[in-house]
């Protein structure tokens, strides 16, 4: 080999060298500006949170911001895109999203099972939380806020995401229905009796009992409470709603005296 051909051999191995190193700057180069994009950058700084009512902002924000990496928009992003989410008691699931021109907050859109009232379940000690078709969507001691105790019905047993397995059906059905028309008409109770002997239905909404009779005019019964209640704010008292029909139409209102001091 002559000594040209040494050194276009030479020259050919030191342009080689100097483009792979000329590569792996670029390359340190870009990893060290998306570093500094992610840390200084996608930074979460503000978490807004909608759909939420069984929890608040500041419980569902601990709860998204518990990874030691969510610090960063961008992971907390791709883990509820792409990884499997944490179970949370009554919250079905939690939609993240980020802006780009807004690199420093995320958006929390919370799912929250549907959930119109509960049984006590003695044998687990424990409430079955279940929705409009009589599902149980979830078992816990807890007890929700504005969501109805179910009484004068009992279960033995549930399993989760099956239906409550109530031998009396019509008592589930009108149940179901009462509670979905509540819900309806945006009226808060903190229970429902049942009197399974006369199948009558008595609901509690703050200091009035509501004795709403059998599921017969079930519907009217209900529409028209929503605009009687507002105007009996404050008293105790017993509201017959029982005996309504389109052809007698009287609602009594039966106060409740407070009893005299000595």
């Amino acid at each position: 080999m002559g000594i040209k051909e040494q050194y276009r051999q030479q020259e050919r191995k030191r342009k080689k060298r100097t483009i792979v190193l000329v590569l792996l700057l670029l390359i340190a180069f870009l990893a060290a500006t998306i570093a500094i994009m992610i840390t200084q950058v996608f930074t979460v700084k503000k978490v807004n949170v909608v759909g939420n009512e069984l929890y608040s902002d500041e419980q569902i924000e601990e709860v998204v911001m518990a990874d030691e990496y969510a610090w960063s928009t961008l992971y907390t992003y791709f883990k509820y895109r792409f990884l499997r989410q944490e179970k949370l008691p009554f919250i079905d699931t939690l939609k993240i999203s980020m802006d780009i021109t807004k690199p420093h907050e995320i958006s929390v859109e919370v799912y929250e099972k549907g959930i119109l009232g509960y049984l006590y379940i003695s044998s687990i000690d424990q409430n079955a939380y279940f929705d409009k078709d009589g599902f149980v969507v979830e078992t816990s001691q807890e007890q929700i806020k504005n969501v109805p105790q179910i009484e004068g019905l009992t279960c033995d047993s549930v399993i989760l995401y099956e239906k409550l397995p109530l031998e009396d059906t019509a008592a589930l059905k009108n149940l179901l229905s009462l509670t979905q028309l509540l819900e309806k008409y945006e009226i808060s109770s903190k229970k429902i009796k049942y009197d399974q002997l006369a199948k009558t239905m008595t609901v509690y909404s703050g200091k009035i009992e509501i004795r709403v009779g059998n599921a017969d005019n079930l519907s009217q019964k209900i529409m028209r409470l929503q605009y009687i209640l507002p105007q009996l704010e404050g008293k105790k008292g017993t509201l017959h709603l029982e005996n309504w029909t389109s052809e007698t139409t009287d609602i009594v209102f039966d106060p409740k005296k407070s009893k005299n001091k000595k």
